[in-house]
């Protein structure tokens, strides 16, 4: 290894999406509006949940937690590309980039968790309608969360522990908004064979315990649906979990097809994906739960009329 190649990175350069400056205008404008419509969005949630009596219920205390998370998402990867676009820069300190990749797989697993929590939780309120309040205790909803959290963060400083190990040598240029682990994987000049490791053993158990959560728990759902009688019923059923599936779609299929796979596959199509999870999944989730929800937008409709 040459003298140049030993030269240790203390910062990485976040090309972006695009190459060219008449691009990056227009993507620096969607990133703003999105971002700023994902953060009033969610804050409406938050906001008409901790407004209505109504909706302080285990399903809202979820999804209230889940606008929080996602707020929280956005907040990681957005404003630095932002910032860095406005002020000409493309540098984030090697800090920096460990301290986002921390918070980005933090995130990103408690997305996952609390999804497969709700999902839990409509299969109790349709399959076992009448026990519903003795099994979703208060108690019960806010150890669940909690769990989840102490869960994710371990799992975030194993991750980022690993990547500190690493040495990074001269090429320090990230084909991506953010500092997402596995373009930053690729750029290490060590053996990156344990962080992979990790990524398919530890990153695949966190990955796949709720996701196998999901799918039972909707197995056990449209087994029970099926047996109702009436077309009526059955829409009323299915109506509560939409809008949640249609989320658990969009958030977990952009996940499998970038990180089930070894870092050195990432390609210009995972970075698209990865926008999809990071940067439009925060922003749809407030539109698809209030629109297809009808408490819901009762709530709004009562803020929107205070105001």
């Amino acid at each position: 290894m040459d003298g140049d190649n030993e030269t240790m990175v203390a910062e990485f350069l976040l090309l972006g999406l695009s190459g060219k400056s008449e691009q990056e205008e227009v993507v620096f404008g969607m990133f703003l509006g999105m971002y700023l419509v994902t953060i009033s969005g969610n804050l409406l949630i938050i906001l008409a949940i901790s407004c209505d009596p109504h909706l302080h219920t285990p399903m809202y205390f979820f999804l209230a937690n889940l606008s929080s998370v996602d707020i929280c998402f956005s907040s990681v990867t957005v404003p630095k590309a932002l910032v860095n676009h406005v002020l000409g820069i493309k540098t984030i300190s090697y800090t920096e980039c460990m301290i986002q990749i921390y918070f980005f797989i933090t995130f990103i697993n408690m997305d996952g968790f609390l999804l497969s929590v709700m999902a839990y939780d409509r299969y109790v309120a349709i399959c076992h309608p009448l026990h519903y309040t003795m099994m979703m205790r208060p108690r019960l909803c806010v150890l669940l969360v909690a769990i989840s959290w102490a869960i994710t963060n371990l799992h975030a400083l194993l991750h980022t522990l690993l990547m500190v190990r690493l040495t990074f040598c001269s090429h320090n240029a990230v084909h991506h908004f953010f500092c997402d682990p596995y373009p930053i994987l690729k750029l290490s000049c060590s053996d990156t064979f344990i962080n992979d490791l990790m990524v398919f053993t530890v990153g695949g158990v966190i990955f796949l315990t709720p996701f196998s959560c999901i799918v039972v728990s909707y197995v056990y759902i449209f087994s029970k649906v099926l047996k109702i009688p009436s077309a009526r019923g059955i829409r009323k059923a299915l109506s509560t979990c939409g809008s949640h599936l249609t989320v658990v779609s969009l958030f977990y299929g952009a996940i499998l097809g970038v990180y089930m796979r070894p870092s050195s596959s990432y390609s210009l199509q995972d970075t698209v994906a990865t926008v999809i999870f990071t940067v439009v999944t925060p922003l749809v989730n407030p539109f698809i739960y209030s629109l297809r929800n009808q408490d819901m937008k009762g709530a709004l409709r009562k803020i929107m009329l205070r105001s």
